[in-house]
């Protein structure tokens, strides 16, 4: 791609959190954004880099009525070396077109998403926090723009990245946060757009994640559509158990985002010598395994946290208590893996991709 810079005066240009900033998540945004459209005939054009700032769209726009959208997540590392790494943004760039497949919309070139990113981070190398645990948060997003009112796909759109210097997901950081398991609501059933990561099923939690925050509890826990039995993935992350010496964790069968820290903890824990399983679990295999203490560890892995370990479940108004500690598991697969994403550990698995 031919990407048209337009260059921010310098007196415009926002000033940058200082080295002890408390970051927050997803808070901040830098100077610049990656934008790019689509029209149906013509395919994808004007790709450029400008400001960031707030985008114009009409009142009829589709994706504010029919929610025709998808985005990824992910995170740039300012390594000990200085170089720019990114972690298996392929997978991301991939997922984001599988999403948008889902949806009714355009792809995007695997080697167009990682060239546009590579030139905003490039440009916004300063703005990548140099605190430890602090990265540059990824955003790509697509939009369906056609001003119309009616069911069906777009036949234009906006591509586009912004970025955000950000801390811990959690406040808490590491310490282990309580999941509430709701009865009366899904996530998300097979056949559905479960699989997708679109706005719709963020907003489809955002009730259960409000009774979650009335009982005390961080996060949701959800269980399958059809028999409100089977555990399938958290609010934010996917979710794994340590049930006698092995790491459990719910197979992806059509409902559950394909998570890319998911299947790095996989192939990190087999290498490491763990057995692990992807199969069902229900809700009471998982009780049953607290009380009898079987079950020894319970941690969320995603992109903004990594491993978020899981202290206590609500469910039916009860708690059980896993631990009040992030058990040693939990801590070898965050270790491994922020070793590997941060450079201070040889990459065996090809996993990082350094900014040229």
């Amino acid at each position: 791609m031919d990407i048209k810079i337009n260059k921010i005066p310098v007196e415009e240009l926002k000033p940058k959190p200082a080295k002890d900033t408390q970051l927050g998540f997803g808070k901040i945004f830098t100077d610049y954004m990656f934008t790019m459209n689509y029209e149906e005939g013509k395919g994808w054009f004007d790709p450029a880099i400008r400001k960031y700032e707030n985008i114009a769209l009409s009142p009829s726009a589709i994706v504010l009525h029919y929610g025709q959208e998808v985005f990824e997540g992910m995170k740039g590392y300012l390594r000990a070396d200085g170089k720019i790494g990114l972690f298996r943004p392929e997978r991301n760039f991939r997922r984001f077109n599988n999403s948008a497949k889902r949806l009714c919309m355009p792809t995007v070139p695997i080697e167009d998403q990682k060239q546009a990113l590579f030139e905003l981070l490039k440009l916004e190398r300063d703005w990548i926090p140099q605190s430890e645990n602090a990265t540059i948060y990824i955003r790509p997003n697509m939009i369906a723009t056609d001003p119309e009112l009616g069911v069906k796909p777009s036949g234009s759109y906006l591509y586009y990245i912004i970025l955000s210097p950000s801390g811990a997901y959690f406040s808490r950081g590491f310490l282990p946060v309580t999941v509430f398991v709701p009865e009366k609501y899904i996530r998300a059933a097979i056949g559905g757009i479960g699989t997708a990561k679109t706005g719709g099923n963020y907003a489809a939690s955002l009730l259960a994640g409000e009774e979650a925050k009335e009982k005390g509890c961080d996060q949701v826990l959800w269980l399958d559509a059809k028999e409100r039995r089977y555990v399938e993935e958290v609010g934010s992350m996917n979710i794994c158990f340590v049930i006698n010496n092995r790491i459990v964790t719910s197979e992806l069968d059509g409902a559950i985002l394909e998570g890319v820290t998911r299947d790095s903890v996989i192939v990190l824990a087999r290498h490491l010598g763990y057995e692990v399983e992807e199969r069902h679990i229900s809700i009471d295999e998982i009780i049953d395994g607290i009380k009898s203490g079987e079950l020894a560890e319970c941690f969320g892995c995603g992109t903004a946290a990594v491993i978020s370990p899981v202290g206590k479940l609500m469910y039916k108004d009860e708690i059980y208590k896993v631990s009040d500690e992030p058990g040693p598991i939990s801590i070898q697969l965050f270790k491994e893996l922020t070793d590997i994403q941060w450079g201070r550990k040889e990459d065996t698995f090809g996993w990082t991709v350094i900014v040229d």
